[in-house]
């Protein structure tokens, strides 16, 4: 009595059952479960998020700053070529402006900028409501926003295209370097310099 072959053994080229072929357990199985927001893409909303995690962590030094200038000491400069204190605080106060108009769109030439405040007090006033904007525009900005171009200064007398990006971050560091020479001159009119990345000697940390 002859033995019955399989069905699955059928030489090749005739229909059979088709052999089931075993994963290799070095396999990795494909991941079903869903993917984390951001995980695919790293950039997604990475040039938002550390713009404002820094404009936000700068923001209290720099009204402590602004708050810790005397009063009655608006026009006060070191040098003949400087600027005064109040065109300091006027130029924090822009830059907030030039920022918010930029990243809604708004950006042109000449520029809108709010007017110079008479005192340091109505001063701090103007740049909290012009922080209080930046924050809530920048906020709501699409993160492509951040990488379009817009018409700014380059040089002497030059125009060119730039990334909104980079103008944000041009006034963020000005905007310090500026609140720096502040610094100095509380000092210079009698006042007392607040604790600004470290101790100072009218606040110190011991």
């Amino acid at each position: 009595m002859k033995r019955r072959s399989s069905p699955a053994a059928g030489k090749a080229g005739k229909p059979g059952r088709k052999s089931i072929t075993r994963p290799s357990k070095n396999v990795k199985k494909r991941s079903t479960r869903p993917a984390r927001p951001g995980a695919t893409r790293k950039s997604s909303s990475g040039a938002k998020r550390q713009y404002l995690d820094l404009y936000t962590k700068e923001l209290p030094v720099t009204l402590r700053v602004l708050k810790a200038y005397p009063s009655k000491k608006e026009d006060f400069k070191p040098h003949e070529r400087s600027g005064s204190a109040i065109r300091l605080v006027h130029t924090l106060i822009m830059q907030n402006a030039v920022v918010t108009d930029a990243i809604r769109g708004e950006w042109k030439m000449p520029p809108n900028l709010p007017p110079a405040p008479a005192t340091v007090t109505e001063g701090v006033a103007s740049y909290e409501r012009g922080a209080k904007a930046l924050i809530e525009a920048v906020s709501a900005a699409p993160e492509s926003r951040f990488f379009e171009r817009l018409d700014f200064f380059t040089g002497p007398g030059q125009m060119g295209k730039i990334a909104v990006r980079e103008l944000l971050w041009m006034m963020l560091l000005d905007s310090v370097h500026h609140r720096g020479q502040l610094s100095v001159y509380i000092r210079m009119v009698g006042g007392k310099v607040p604790s600004i990345y470290g101790p100072s000697a009218d606040e110190p940390w011991t």
